[in-house]
C-alpha cells in the first residue's frame, strides 16, 4: 500500500501529507453516517458515546468540536493546493488568461454543484450559498488572483478582509432588548444570545442575516426566505476567503522549503492564530462562531488547520509512516468524488443493506447500536468505491 502511495506521489508530484489530511477531513464528513448522536441518546450516562456524539455534531454557536473542523479544513486545503496547481500549469506553458478563465469556470461549477446538492429534496432549485462548495466557489477566483501577489500583499489582504468584515458587523445595528428572536427561528430556550457589544453576532439578527433576507429573496424560490435554521450565511464566503489565504501561505511555505518540511512555521502560525482567536473571543471583541464564520473563528480554526497540517506532515513526511496514510490518501486524492458519494449514495446503500442483510444482522450488537453498525457498513462501502476508483486511476476533477 505504501508503494502505491509513493507511485502516486512520483507520477503526480503530490504532497501525500496534504492528501492524507484532506482524506481525514472527508472521512469526518462521510462519517456522519455513523450517527453517534442517535446512539448516544440511548446511552445518556455513557461518557464515550457522549464524547463521540459531541465531536460528530456542530456546536450550537460558540466553540468548536472535531466536526466543526471539516469545512475550514477543506477550505484551507484548497488554498494549500493553489501554489502547486499554479506551478503545474505554468510548467505546461498555460497563459494567465487561460488559467483565469479555467478558474472562473471552476468557481462557477463549485457554486452550481453546491446548489444542486442542496436542491435534491426541494420542489425547485434551492438557491442557497452557505454550503461548503458554494462558499469555496464564491471566493476561489479571488484566492487564485492573490496567488500572483507577493506574500506581503497576501497577508495584508487576509488581515484587511477580516478587519473590515468585523467592522461592518460592529457598525451594523445590534438587536435591541425587545427584538423578536422567535420570528427569526431562535427558540425560547436558546442559551447562546450575547448581550452588549457581542450581540452584533447573535443568531439571525446580524448584518449577514439582513443581506440574505434581501439577496435570497431576489432569486426565485417557493416561499419568501426569512432565516436559515442553523444561522448560516451567504456573506461567510468573505472570511472563508481568508481561510483559503491561510492555506495559500502554507502551500507557499511547503514549496519554499522543499524537500524539507517547514514545521517551525506551521507551529508558529498555529500558535499565533489560536492565541489571536482566543484573545478576540475572551476580550469580547469578536466571538468564535463557526456558523457565521466570524473573524475570530477564521483565526482560531486556521490555527487548528495548521496544527493538523503539521501533525500529518510529521507523521507522514518526517516519520515516514506511509502505510498509515494510504486509507486516507484513497479518499483525499478524490475528494470531490467522496463528497458526491456521501451526498448521493447514502440512501441507496443503506436501504440495500437493510434489504439484503436484514435487521437481525444489523442489530447484532443490540437495536440501540444499529445506526452505527449500519453506518460503519455504509462508510466501508464508500471507501471501497473510492479504492476501486483509486486503482483504476479514476479521479473527478473540477
Amino acid at each position: 500500500m505504501s508503494d502505491l502511495v509513493t507511485t502516486v506521489e512520483q507520477q503526480q508530484q503530490r504532497n501525500i501529507a496534504v492528501d492524507a489530511y484532506r482524506g481525514f477531513v472527508m472521512l469526518l464528513m462521510m462519517g456522519e453516517v455513523l450517527r453517534f448522536s442517535d446512539v448516544a441518546r440511548s446511552f445518556p450516562t455513557s461518557h464515550i458515546w457522549q464524547f463521540l456524539s459531541f465531536n460528530q455534531s456542530h456546536v450550537e454557536w460558540a466553540g468548536m468540536s472535531l466536526h466543526d473542523n471539516i469545512q475550514p479544513g477543506f477550505t484551507f486545503l484548497v488554498g494549500v493546493a493553489l501554489p502547486y496547481s499554479l506551478r503545474s500549469r505554468q510548467k505546461k506553458g498555460e497563459s494567465f488568461k487561460h488559467m483565469l478563465l479555467h478558474t472562473i469556470w471552476r468557481s462557477f461549477l463549485l457554486v452550481a454543484l453546491g446548489i444542486f446538492l442542496r436542491s435534491m429534496a426541494s420542489p425547485m432549485t434551492n438557491y442557497t450559498f452557505e454550503d461548503t462548495l458554494t462558499q469555496i466557489g464564491l471566493g476561489y477566483t479571488f484566492a487564485f488572483l492573490l496567488t500572483f501577489a507577493k506574500p506581503r500583499w497576501q497577508w495584508i489582504s487576509c488581515g484587511a478582509l477580516l478587519f473590515f468584515y468585523w467592522l461592518a458587523w460592529a457598525i451594523y445595528p445590534a438587536p435591541g432588548p425587545g427584538f423578536n428572536y422567535a420570528a427569526v427561528g431562535v427558540p425560547a430556550d436558546w442559551n447562546h444570545l450575547y448581550t452588549g457589544f457581542l450581540s452584533h453576532w447573535n443568531k439571525n439578527s446580524n448584518l449577514g442575516q439582513a443581506f440574505d433576507v434581501w439577496f435570497l429573496n431576489v432569486l426565485p424560490r417557493p416561499g419568501r426566505f426569512l432565516f436559515n435554521g442553523g444561522g448560516y450565511l451567504t456573506l461567510s464566503f468573505i472570511p472563508t476567503l481568508a481561510t483559503m489565504l491561510l492555506g495559500l501561505a502554507a502551500g507557499r511555505w511547503f514549496q519554499e522549503s522543499e524537500p524539507k518540511i517547514p514545521m517551525r512555521k506551521f507551529m508558529l502560525a498555529a500558535a499565533v492564530l489560536l492565541a489571536a482567536g482566543l484573545l478576540l473571543h475572551f476580550t469580547g471583541i469578536c466571538p468564535i462562531v463557526k456558523r457565521i464564520w466570524t473573524p475570530a473563528w477564521t483565526l482560531f480554526s486556521g490555527g487548528m488547520c495548521f496544527v493538523f497540517l503539521a501533525l500529518f506532515s510529521w507523521i507522514i513526511d518526517i516519520r515516514k509512516h506511509r502505510a498509515i496514510a494510504f486509507p486516507l490518501v484513497v479518499v483525499g486524492i478524490n475528494s470531490i468524488a467522496a463528497y458526491l458519494i456521501a451526498h448521493l449514495f447514502e440512501e441507496f446503500i443503506q436501504s440495500s443493506f437493510k434489504i439484503h442483510l436484514g435487521m437481525g444482522a444489523l442489530n447484532i450488537f443490540g437495536a440501540a447500536v444499529e445506526p452505527t453498525v449500519l453506518g460503519a457498513l455504509t462508510l466501508l462501502t464508500y471507501w471501497l468505491i473510492l479504492y476501486w476508483m483509486f486503482k483504476k486511476r479514476l479521479f473527478i476533477r473540477i
